[in-house]
């Protein structure tokens, strides 16, 4: 069953805005997204057109039909280690701190992951003087589980090179597996207690099909590319991720954290613009998805814009697809 988006307008149009990660903080909806540069680009599969270089906090009002732009929270210039190309960015909460996780190209070009911090959900956040010690790739999501553990899910094909780390050092010439082979799934590990580091190497996650076989490199409408996100719902967890040159944002269901994850189906069906990017969050009892389109700049690949629409589970947990456009 599809349903339609609700709107489909973006949450802001005064600056461009894509990879959203929606967090509930202090009973305020608010949206961690990156922050795109209004100017032209020519696009190509390193991903050089998205040159970002600050994040801004959103925050929705109570009925969720405003949103409210807090102000740079992060600039690349305030982080020592980060060369260019502040991507997709998620947020966290632990015990009065305000965690801000992030990617960006160190000084040898190679994708790490960051973490900045603040007292404030909106920011401003001030970022650790090195990025996180065995992190690599990008598109950082933090999930925190129930029993206090938490895990960041990252990692993303081609100019997020994690096909380059296949061997646990970085490979600048490394491909990534042919069609029938296995593909490459996202990585996990679990934070330490001060949400600074990884307690442990970071894990390759399976996810399969039905009978456990594995997804193949091949299968593009299912295969991993990029932009984890893992929540919870009824005891059960559900990692969602773009399938890069499908265009889709599909979901895959675990009994635990690492997984395997077993792929169930579509969640978003493709929008304007190349990349999709996704959050699932929880606010007043019902679900939302946030996402991203090109809609804004008339599809311009690098000038992206936030939007959100409600999210429905079926009786049996499966998450009903959504149509971006149902009207055209």
């Amino acid at each position: 069953m599809t349903i339609e988006s609700r709107g489909g307008a973006p949450l802001v149009t005064h600056i461009y805005t894509a990879d959203p990660s929606a967090h509930v903080f202090e009973g305020k909806l608010y949206v961690y997204p990156s922050h795109d540069l209004d100017h032209e680009m020519t696009s190509n599969d390193n991903g050089d057109q998205y040159d970002m270089e600050d994040y801004h906090v959103l925050s929705l009002n109570e009925d969720l039909t405003q949103a409210l732009d807090h102000g740079e929270a992060l600039h690349l210039n305030d982080i020592p280690w980060a060369k260019k190309q502040l991507w997709a960015p998620d947020a966290a909460y632990k015990d009065g701190t305000y965690y801000l996780f992030f990617p960006a190209r160190d000084y040898n070009d190679v994708f790490r992951i960051g973490v900045a911090t603040g007292i404030s959900p909106k920011g401003p956040f001030r970022a650790e003087p090195n990025y996180i010690p065995g992190s690599f790739s990008i598109d950082p999501a933090v999930f925190a589980d129930d029993d206090g553990k938490a895990y960041v899910y990252f990692g993303g094909l081609w100019g997020g090179q994690l096909e380059k780390w296949q061997t646990g050092a970085f490979e600048p010439d490394a491909a990534g597996p042919s069609g029938d082979e296995p593909a490459l799934g996202p990585r996990v590990a679990e934070l330490t207690d001060d949400m600074l580091g990884f307690r442990e190497k970071p894990r390759e996650i399976r996810i399969v099909d039905e009978d456990g076989v594995p997804i193949r490199a091949g299968d593009e409408e299912r295969r991993y590319f990029e932009g984890p996100w893992v929540h919870k719902h009824e005891g059960r967890y559900y990692l969602s991720y773009s399938t890069g040159t499908t265009h889709k944002i599909v979901y895959a269901v675990g009994d635990e954290p690492y997984g395997p994850f077993t792929f169930k189906g579509t969640i978003l069906t493709p929008v304007v613009g190349w990349t999709t990017h996704h959050s699932i969050v929880r606010y007043r009892d019902k679900w939302y998805l946030f996402y991203h389109d090109s809609s804004l700049s008339g599809g311009a690949d690098n000038k992206r814009c936030v939007k959100m629409t409600e999210l429905h589970y079926e009786a049996d947990g499966a998450i009903r697809t959504i149509d971006p456009y149902p009207e055209e």
